[in-house]
């Protein structure tokens, strides 16, 4: 099953990065508070696996820059991960934040009306798998919501096992480059949402992707004169850091 983008596309233009950008510990609870504070409605997370296969929010493969763990996350039990200081790093006034589980930042969602895009973040060798296990649990999440989480990856191999698991769930292609055959990847994959980094944009690439039926979304756009740009090149989603700069309404 594909979609039309427009069919599947009632999200909001300004997305909070990680929460809260860079105001909050990232990927935690108390970020996705702060950015909601700020009057911001939709907001993206990286999610990753436990080794018992619990989903759960972490940028790195590794624990050191975002918490008082070591090592690789992923090798690690949800036991052992959610015992994980993941606030202090940034502030002391965040001191014992925990890194969140994916049901848990649903829950929070889906109370509060909010969108969410679930980066689907794998532990370097676990593409498929970390797709597929995180796309049945959104499918689990969100069963009875109209409003339907948007997957993304720069990872084909974990976007086509997310299709496989929950092909009602839309999806988005993120691209560090425009390489060779990225169009058409979006289109095998059903995606309904090109997410580049917003340097990647520019009239020609815009009219690429709108013309295959994509929306075009950047990260990870923090400057006026960025968002200008993007603006002029009408497209669709601006993810950012900045969230105590832009309005959210704009």
């Amino acid at each position: 099953m594909t979609f039309a983008a427009d069919d599947m596309w009632p999200y909001p233009r300004w997305v909070a990065h990680r929460g809260a950008g860079k105001l909050a510990p990232e990927n935690t609870l108390a970020a996705f508070k702060l950015g909601a504070s700020y009057g911001f409605r939709m907001f993206e997370c990286d999610v990753k696996l436990s080794n018992d296969g619990v989903p759960f929010l972490l940028h790195d493969d590794t624990l050191e820059r975002t918490t008082n763990g070591s090592g690789i996350a992923g090798l690690q039990s949800w036991q052992e991960l959610q015992k994980l200081d993941a606030g202090s790093w940034q502030s002391s006034a965040y001191a014992a934040e925990p890194i969140p589980s994916l049901d848990t930042i649903a829950a929070y969602c889906i109370a509060n009306g909010f969108d969410l895009n679930i980066e689907i973040k794998p532990t370097t060798g676990t593409d498929q798998r970390t797709g597929k296990v995180v796309a049945e649990h959104a499918a689990r999440l969100w069963r009875n919501e109209r409003r339907k989480p948007l997957l993304t990856s720069f990872k084909p191999d974990a976007l086509q096992a997310a299709l496989d698991a929950a092909p009602g769930l839309p999806r988005g292609l993120l691209l560090h480059e425009l390489w060779t055959g990225w169009l058409e990847t979006g289109l095998m994959l059903g995606c309904q949402a090109i997410i580049c980094n917003h340097k990647l944009w520019d009239t020609s690439s815009v009219t690429q992707a709108k013309s295959a039926g994509f929306k075009t979304l950047s990260y990870t756009v923090n400057d006026v004169e960025q968002v200008q740009r993007l603006s002029a090149l009408k497209t669709d989603g601006l993810i950012t850091d900045r969230v105590d700069v832009f309005c959210p309404d704009t």
